[in-house]
């Protein structure tokens, strides 16, 4: 039995909220249901489109994790000298690998250098798969449009859940968001534990200036 396994993330970018990250498990023969489904990458999907399309997905197929991050775990390989965001994402990625013990993993690389963080997976890796990274893998590859689906949802759940916790509107959570920036300038010290701290726009209010650590957040 040959089984396919989609992992994508969502919510890199946000300076609110986890990062989360989906991996599904389908076997091979099955790949056509996925198309059925109306699977495709969650980009180009309504909200409304994606929370159906997940319904049906989990109903369907069993076997799947997702991972969230919390921004606190997230700040701290930001501001590590070691370690950065891509590679926070490619240990989860191989938790998840390991996990659901796959014959073929394709991965939406976040990384420009494909070659090394398929290199630093598969050094993570415990069990033997057919390991494939590329650019754009969400759009070229149903399986991981699949898990992109996933992340997706949960994401947007998680933010849904932070604004009813604290009762209040922020928008999307991301930095160009006019919602969210105006929400950052006036409660980043309220509620510390939603934000990234390692985020230059988080530090533009409680240091009073940008951060020189931001631009290595996609460096690998």
């Amino acid at each position: 039995m040959v089984t396919i396994c989609g992992i994508d993330d969502a919510g890199r970018g946000p300076v609110i909220g986890p990062m989360v990250i989906a991996g599904i498990v389908i076997e091979e023969k099955d790949l056509h249901k996925l198309k059925e489904l109306g699977v495709k990458d969650s980009k180009l999907l309504t909200p409304q489109q994606r929370e159906q399309i997940y319904s049906k997905l989990i109903k369907t197929f069993k076997t799947y994790k997702i991972i969230k991050t919390n921004p606190e775990d997230i700040d701290k390989y930001v501001l590590s000298p070691n370690t950065n965001l891509n590679w926070l994402e490619a240990d989860k990625m191989s938790e998840i690998i390991n996990a659901l013990k796959p014959s073929k993993a394709i991965i939406d690389c976040p990384s420009n250098n494909i070659k090394a963080f398929s290199a630093y997976i598969e050094n993570k890796l415990n069990v033997k798969t057919n390991l494939k990274c590329e650019h754009k893998a969400d759009l070229n590859h149903e399986i991981v449009g699949a898990a992109s689906i996933l992340a997706k949802v949960t994401r947007d759940l998680e933010i849904e859940l932070i604004k009813k916790h604290i009762g209040k509107e922020f928008g999307s959570g991301y930095p160009s968001d006019p919602l969210t920036k105006r929400f950052l300038k006036e409660n980043w010290s309220k509620y510390p534990e939603i934000f990234r701290h390692s985020w230059s726009s988080y530090q533009e209010y409680s240091e009073g200036k940008k951060s020189k650590k931001q631009k290595s957040l996609m460096d690998f």
